[in-house]
């Protein structure tokens, strides 16, 4: 099953995971030539409308696996919240990128963070908790205040909690209904930056440039890009961003979060071997976009120049958005150097991710406030 030869325009990339990520994949695979063949349990989800062929069939279906795994060249994700019996079944037939063991690190905290740990990365304070007493325990080495979270398929701050001073600890663990969670640090951090960098079959590696992110409510709420950050600790970004990649033995794209204290320290916090949110900006902003490297790595070809081109700003559109109405199109797009990218989902819902809007500009600040003012317009 080793295949060492690039995959050419022709072949067919396989994707688990039907949502924007693989949309946005599928696009970029289609237009320089592959087929793309989608497999998720959503009926005409994002992705499916942009792919040549798509299954339809639940995670746990090994013999649905298992066929679509035998109908492609080479199979990748783009999200982490897939069983794992999922990709050993899928792996059985098919060459998966990045590995499936990639995957199983990323979608589960505790092994994320000993694994990083354990390769010696900067991580904050933890400890794995799975009881009452494990928590008390935990919280005397941790302190307060500290964030207790579950140890599997969290994104977007889902089952997070935060523990202060006061906090009633017997509450907070009758109210879990995980097995097994992790107690964390709350780190002080100046800033939100992310990097996404690529690695190809040769261990040649492509680094975007890093951003800057704002979150709202444990949610991406907008990117700005380049990050607005000494060029030192941009490069002690960059630089940790391709150790992990290394460390993994990836093939294909990581998106390596990280928090940025006032002393210029530098923390991770999580990983993600896929294209990421914080990563949407490069589809306008740079010379390769995120999605067109990730299916150069997966594939095996040379990895795309990573250049910025011009200062960038990314902002996201949940379902509030849609709040009284149809969004005005026409008054956001009166922002002359913003770009509109809708999902295809059906049903806005709070907190659901719907679509972006990028802005590209002489200065970072400026495309923000470009794309920020093209959002309120939407309300108007």
């Amino acid at each position: 099953m080793t295949q060492e030869k690039p995959l050419l325009p022709g072949a067919t990339i396989g994707v688990i995971g039907g949502g924007q990520l693989g949309r946005m994949f599928a696009m970029a695979a289609r237009r320089m030539g592959y087929r793309v063949h989608i497999f998720s349990p959503d009926k005409d989800g994002p992705a499916a409308q942009f792919s040549d062929h798509a299954t339809v069939a639940s995670y746990d279906d090994e013999a649905e696996v298992t066929q679509f795994a035998q109908a492609v060249d080479v199979l990748t994700f783009e999200f982490e919240n897939i069983p794992a019996a999922t990709i050993e079944w899928a792996s059985r037939d098919q060459i998966v990128r990045p590995r499936g063991e990639i995957l199983l690190i990323a979608q589960n905290r505790l092994r994320e963070k000993e694994f990083l740990s354990g390769a010696g990365f900067p991580v904050a304070p933890f400890r794995r908790v799975g009881s009452d007493a494990n928590l008390t325990n935990a919280l005397e080495a941790i302190r307060r205040p500290a964030i207790l979270k579950g140890g599997a398929f969290g994104y977007d701050g889902k089952g997070q909690q935060r523990i202060d001073p006061g906090t009633d600890l017997t509450a907070v663990w009758a109210a879990r209904q995980d097995d097994e969670c992790i107690l964390e640090s709350v780190i002080d951090f100046e800033k939100e930056i992310s990097v996404i960098v690529a690695r190809g079959l040769d261990g040649a590696m492509a680094v975007f440039p890093v951003c800057e992110n704002i979150h709202r409510e444990h949610i991406l709420d907008v990117t700005l890009a380049p990050a607005r950050i000494d060029d030192r600790v941009a490069a002690a970004a960059r630089e940790l961003a391709c150790a992990v990649a290394g460390s993994l033995d990836l093939v294909g794209l990581l998106a390596v979060e990280m928090f940025l204290k006032s002393d210029g320290e530098i923390i991770i916090n999580e990983l993600a071997p896929r294209p990421h949110n914080s990563g949407h900006w490069t589809i306008e902003g740079c010379v390769t976009s995120q999605f067109e490297q990730h299916v150069r790595a997966v594939c095996g070809l040379p990895l795309g120049a990573t250049e910025l081109l011009r200062p960038a700003a990314m902002v996201n559109l949940l379902g509030s958005v849609w709040h009284g109405g149809e969004p005005h199109w026409a008054a956001a797009l009166a922002e002359t150097n913003v770009r509109l990218h809708l999902y295809g989902k059906r049903e806005p819902r709070p907190g659901r991710k719907m679509g972006h809007l990028t802005s590209l500009a002489g200065t970072v600040e400026a495309a923000a406030t470009s794309a920020l003012r093209a959002r309120e317009r939407l309300r108007a």
